[in-house]
């Protein structure tokens, strides 16, 4: 335990600040870089734990060196409280240290899971000698620990491969556990030193410029990603359709939202007549960039099967015959439909897709011929549905993110919400009818989940 003397000159408390301000000057330093650190650990695009663990350690490292102090020890109340705290502050010290080298990867998997329990054992430690006070023997198992955890730690590191980040962090390792080892083997022999700290600050120089050059080459690679990404984006985007041609007859619109910058969902105008229009839209399984990969061979699949476009379910089976085996197991949900103004018809197929809507007066049906999901089963057939098309209908195509948008409740929109959605969109144009979908089912969602894309057909007549 620390003992203070109350009855002290100012002479004397000037002498003890002169002795103590080193060591202040040092234990100020390591807070301040702490602080820094631990700023930039959430500052990033991305949080970065390794920075926030080296915050801590920093912290705590120069809490302990102040609280040792005498000088300091004037200054705080003397309560039980806080002399148990300056002697417990030393056993939580090397928590964020095992956790640090944990994170950048410094001491293997086996290394992580010692760091955990020996954690357990310090913090323990800590909990103990807050509340029953000081003990030699929690002294003895933090000074024992901590020579055997720098021990490993100089033997580990020795084996090692060598990069150039590690190689770095080695030399300050060193030179900190040249002066760690003194301090912790004259302190349990009661012998007490107190050199640590030049140690630490080389050793925390080390960590801080490795910990620095690794988060600039993470934000580094974060915006080639980033700009390729970008590219991917506009790539994708000029796989779609711009626009429905004018036509006489049928008035599309479509609506396409990532949930990221690229998407699984897709979507295409394969007949863009005057008097004929055929419509495609798929969603690929799972999100980024492996599905848009999918989706860009979605559009190739379609586009080797224009002489099935008058039949969806020829069209669909020749879909599956060429994406089975080249997705990766990803598979594909499609719907396709094949609208002719000269016979007033409506053919239709689907591949494991939700649903079409027919909106026909103040009625909403649902068009549904449904076969097995693209892309998984070779063996899949898919048949066509045909359907009469009267003067006013509004078709409405669209993948699973609109109806399975949950709110706060955790409840989806579903499809009876989307059906009386459509019913009211009635007399706007397809236009500001897909604007007002989208808009709803976003303010629906607590957060969006899917992609969301949809296609809405009036068919004006003959």
């Amino acid at each position: 335990m620390y003992a203070i003397d109350t009855q002290l000159t100012a002479s004397q408390v000037i002498a003890i600040f002169h002795r103590d301000a080193l060591y202040l000057f040092l234990g100020a330093g390591f807070m301040t870089f702490g602080l820094i650190a631990g700023i930039f650990a959430f500052w990033g695009r991305k949080f970065d734990a390794m920075l926030l663990w080296l915050a801590l350690f920093a912290i705590l490292y120069g809490l302990r060196l102040w609280l040792q102090q005498e000088f300091v020890g004037l200054l705080l109340p003397h309560t039980v409280f806080v002399e148990r705290l300056r002697t417990a502050v030393n056993y939580l010290v090397p928590i964020p240290a095992f956790f640090y080298l944990a994170s950048a990867g410094f001491i293997g998997r086996q290394g992580r899971k010692v760091s955990v329990l020996l954690s357990i054992v310090f913090g323990a430690l800590f909990v103990g000698c807050m509340a029953i006070g000081f003990r030699y023997a929690f002294d003895l198992i933090n000074n024992v620990l901590v020579i055997g955890s720098l021990i490993v730690l100089v033997i580990q590191s020795v084996r090692m491969e060598s990069t150039k980040d590690f190689v770095i962090v080695r030399a300050g390792l060193l030179v900190f556990v040249a002066f760690a080892l003194l301090d912790n083997v004259r302190n349990a022999l009661r012998h007490y030193s107190h050199k640590e700290p030049w140690g630490f600050a080389v050793f925390l120089a080390a960590l801080g410029y490795v910990a620095a050059r690794r988060k600039v080459r993470r934000d580094q690679e974060f915006n080639q990603i980033q700009k390729e990404l970008e590219i991917a984006r506009r790539i994708q985007m000029d796989i779609l359709p711009s626009g429905f041609p004018q036509s006489a007859h049928f008035n599309v619109a479509a609506r396409y939202v990532p949930m990221t910058s690229v998407a699984g969902d897709f979507y295409d105008f394969l007949v863009a007549g005057e008097r004929q229009a055929g419509l495609l839209i798929a969603d690929v399984s799972g999100h980024g960039v492996p599905a848009a990969l999918i989706a860009s061979m979605v559009k190739m699949a379609a586009t080797s099967q224009r002489a099935n476009l008058a039949d969806p379910g020829a069209f669909l089976a020749g879909m599956n015959a060429v994406l089975c085996g080249n997705t990766q197991q990803q598979f594909v949900t499609a719907a396709f439909v094949h609208l002719d103004a000269e016979s007033a018809s409506l053919r239709y197929s689907a591949a494991g897709h939700p649903p079409m809507l027919l909106l026909r007066g103040d009625e909403v049906l649902e068009v549904e011929e449904n076969g097995l999901m693209l892309a998984a089963f070779s063996f899949a057939t898919y048949s066509t549905a045909v359907h009469s098309l009267e003067p006013g209908d509004r078709l409405l195509l669209y993948t699973d993110g609109i109806v399975e948008a949950t709110n706060a409740e955790e409840d989806e929109f579903g499809r009876d919400r989307l059906g009386a959605l459509l019913r009211e969109t009635g007399a706007l144009a397809p236009q500001q009818a897909a604007d007002h979908i989208v808009d709803v089912v976003q303010r629906w969602a607590k957060a969006q989940g899917d992609d969301l894309t949809l296609l809405l057909c009036d068919y004006g007549g003959q």
